[in-house]
């Protein structure tokens, strides 16, 4: 049996980065792989885009953030304020998703025209076993999640406000460009 899931992928902080990044992403559940395709436009352009899935681990459904959640008033969606509405960072889309480490230098780049496309066949048994480890669980379930595309380039001038630092990485790289909700096709 085929499990399918989409995403439309809408803009987020666009007002503050001077672009509209949008896309599309597909997940198909087919025997033991994981299909993830996921394609961006009008990105900041030659930058590296974390993009995840987030999620609340109790289950519960997570919901895109919009401009509502900018709590500190600041004018930007951080990370952490989107945690409310969306739960934690959950499964990255980089490199190896099924090993979940997060904070690396494995994600896309968009080109000079600000698109990116990402194609990932994963184990989802490799998967599964990782996310047990982190939330207690191997249901993904993909359609309570939401997916988030993050970076801006260094040179974007963002205030001391904006959160969201992890490890050696700053804001810049995680702020939140663009976000969808997982749901079934």
């Amino acid at each position: 049996m085929v499990e399918k899931y989409k995403a439309d992928i809408v803009p987020l902080n666009e007002d503050k980065i001077g672009k509209k990044p949008h896309g599309t992403a597909s997940f198909e559940v087919s025997g033991n792989d994981l299909i993830i395709n996921i394609e961006m436009n009008d990105t900041p352009e030659n930058t590296q885009h974390w993009e995840h899935f987030h999620g609340f681990p109790d289950g519960k459904e997570a919901q895109i953030s919009t401009s509502a959640q900018d709590a500190n008033g600041d004018g930007f969606v951080d990370l952490p304020e989107t945690k409310p509405v969306s739960g934690t960072t959950m499964v990255p889309f980089n490199d190896a998703p099924e090993e979940m480490n997060i904070p690396n230098d494995e994600y896309p780049v968009s080109d000079a025209n600000g698109h990116f496309e990402y194609k990932k066949v994963v184990p989802l048994d490799a998967l599964q076993a990782k996310f047990k480890e982190a939330f207690g669980d191997t249901n993904l379930n993909l359609d309570k999640r939401v997916i988030y595309i993050h970076g801006v380039p260094d040179s974007l001038e963002l205030p001391s406000t904006v959160g969201g630092a992890v490890g050696e990485y700053d804001a810049h790289v995680t702020l939140p460009i663009a976000v969808g909700k997982i749901v079934k096709a």
